[in-house]
């Protein structure tokens, strides 16, 4: 039996319905005032609309397992009663050079682009929980069960998409405004809040009273549109309505604690330094250059040394050199980039790995072609099937790619890493590789992902792999303190399928041997796991270590993460044992409001919250 579950976006987005009213007289016209999306318990049930075809026939990234019927409404004008926002619609008139450009924007998206697909459909993109919510000021959690353990005493933030105005056209699960939901724990008593990253490119679409920048993953299907939405761009550019020179991010896939700074990262763009008070609100200082020697972007995956403090990041783009590499001292000193000019096309690079030695880069088969969009039907962000993956070493000190090498890795595709060291003349690289690539960024629920041990002898050149489980697997931490040493643990989350998490593991590498004779032996390594339960579903895991003893066992600490009941409705916050073969639950929050699916999390101690700039 399936749940009805409606989720009225009136509480959600603050703009006026009169700006979508022609679209029920277009192309691409759906039921405008209500769209929903039914899914069953076991299997996933999308209904297109009759005059709405699917371009790939395929089910959207979020058409999965869901055991309700979200039903998405678009929002009146009204406000909403009990939720604290500091985001509204500005009261004032818009400037006409916006209300043309919108209406432009209108024209090109029920005109000019082709028919959504189901993985850029804002209805099932949005469906259920991962609709979008609006901010929370900090308000204190009543109902707690269990204890919580004293180390947790700090904030647990994790970021996530969450868009601030109704998509005009299509909307990818990427591409929504960061926004960071944040528990603040103190002697016992939880503090929760919801707050967006103001990104420049935020403030720049409140003023205009609606999107502004074309998103990079669901805005350029084809090649009219792609070109209209260029113009358009530059039209806002020359009226004074964007200043691209500021950024044009959404800082909104992960977190850092570094020198004393809390950040919200996204890849496309610098860092937001973000504030936590004294309240346990979350407020955005502005973006950080490290002085003015960062430029464009960085990964939302930099490394930190635990034992040096250095921080190592990379960031990537269209324009030559597509990799470049560079390290920043633990008093913040930004050192030169090292360009990559031996990376040959431009590849989505998400994340990467550090050893005490060495720095090792995926050449994965995503890649930015614009000869997809031009054919017609495709994105410039798409798979090539045809190439080959790679894996790039680089010495970790490297001033130049002098001593790059490059080693072939055929179906071997990772976008998340959990960590890697050094033995002899082989560097051990942990990672989830996500097969098929193809649908990585299109049918999501699709995609199986493998933790894998990989080894890579830099003197014979061989790799070798070898998988560690053979449940779908991804968005997994370790203990930080073990980050570029040999370790034991990981804490994985299992795909329900994903995007969705249905629960937790926890892995035990050296239950994978490591010897050639053995790589043909695909042995479990879980030795615990938690479900969260018949239509419960969470995020990415966090560890957080019981104590500061640099002797203190690797899983001696708590895993945290965040959970939604979409039977009741309700978002939780677990405490878990890392040590228990069931990862036993020892405390849980129920927060005041809804906490949508997202990306990645951070913990920062009451001693790094009371050192923050």
């Amino acid at each position: 039996m399936a749940a009805n579950c409606s989720i009225n976006l009136s509480s959600v987005f603050n703009i006026p319905t009169r700006s979508y009213s022609h679209r029920s007289h277009t192309r691409h016209s759906h039921p405008v005032l209500v769209f929903s999306v039914k899914t069953e318990e076991k299997l996933p049930a999308v209904k297109l609309p009759k005059n709405k075809p699917s371009v790939n026939g395929g089910a959207g990234s979020q058409s999965n397992d869901l055991k309700s019927t979200p039903t998405v409404t678009l929002p009146s004008e009204d406000p909403v009663n009990g939720v604290s926002s500091a985001v509204s619609t500005p009261s004032r008139p818009l400037p006409l050079a916006a209300v043309l450009c919108n209406a432009v924007d209108d024209l090109i998206n029920n005109f000019i682009d082709n028919p959504l697909r189901p993985s850029v459909d804002p209805r099932f993109v949005l469906a259920g929980n991962f609709a979008p919510v609006q901010e929370t000021a900090p308000v204190a959690c009543a109902k707690i069960q269990g204890t919580l353990p004293a180390c947790v005493d700090g904030i647990y933030i994790r970021n996530g998409p969450n868009p601030r105005y109704i998509p005009r056209g299509g909307h990818h699960l990427f591409d929504g405004d960061g926004m960071l939901h944040a528990v603040r724990i103190k002697d016992g008593r939880v503090t929760f809040c919801s707050r967006f990253v103001r990104t420049h490119k935020f403030v720049q679409e409140e003023t205009a009273g609606g999107p502004v920048v074309p998103n990079v993953f669901s805005g350029f299907y084809s090649l009219g549109a792609g070109l209209a939405r260029g113009v358009l761009l530059t039209a806002r550019m020359a009226l004074g309505l964007f200043n691209p020179l500021n950024g044009a991010g959404l800082a909104n896939t992960s977190l850092l604690y570094f020198n004393r700074r809390l950040m919200a990262l996204g890849e496309s763009d610098l860092p937001y330094a973000m504030k936590v008070t004294e309240s346990g609100d979350v407020a955005t200082v502005g973006r950080h250059d490290f002085d003015g020697k960062l430029f464009m972007g960085m990964t939302a995956h930099p490394k930190i040394d635990p034992e040096t403090r250095e921080l190592f990041a990379f960031r990537y783009g269209p324009i030559p050199p597509f990799l470049n590499y560079f390290r920043v001292s633990p008093a913040g000193d930004k050192e030169p980039d090292v360009g990559i000019l031996s990376m040959l096309q431009p590849s989505f690079i998400h994340d990467f790995a550090i050893t005490k030695q060495y720095a090792i880069f995926p050449d994965t088969q995503i890649v930015v072609n614009p000869m997809d969009m031009i054919a017609g039907g495709g994105s410039p962000i798409g798979c090539d099937t045809a190439k080959v993956p790679r894996l790039g070493v680089i010495p970790r000190y490297a001033t130049d790619e002098s001593a790059m090498q490059w080693f072939e890795v055929p179906g071997f595709n990772f976008f998340h890493s959990l960590n890697a060291w050094d033995e002899g003349d082989e560097i051990v690289l942990i990672a989830a590789n996500s097969y098929p690539v193809e649908h990585v960024l299109e049918r999501t629920h699709l995609v199986h992902s493998t933790v894998e041990k990989v080894r890579i002898n830099l003197t014979t050149g061989r790799v070798s792999r070898k998988p560690l489980s053979s449940k779908c697997l991804e968005f997994g931490v370790i203990n930080p303190r073990f980050l570029t040493k040999k370790n034991r643990y990981a804490y994985m989350s299992i795909g329900a399928p994903l995007p969705k998490i249905g629960g937790v593991v926890k892995l035990d590498f050296d239950m994978a041997g490591g010897s050639p004779a053995e790589l043909a032996d695909a042995r479990e390594c879980v030795v615990a796991s938690r479900a969260y339960g018949d239509g419960c579903f969470g995020s990415e895991p966090f560890f957080v270590a019981r104590s500061s003893d640099p002797n203190a066992a690797e899983d001696d600490g708590y895993i945290v993460a965040f959970t939604h009941n979409e039977g009741t409705g309700i978002s939780g916050f677990l405490v878990m044992d890392a040590q228990s073969p069931t990862l036993e639950i020892v405390a849980s929050v129920e927060l005041p409001a809804r906490v949508p699916y997202g990306f990645h999390g951070l913990f920062v101690s009451d001693a790094e919250l009371a050192n923050q700039y």
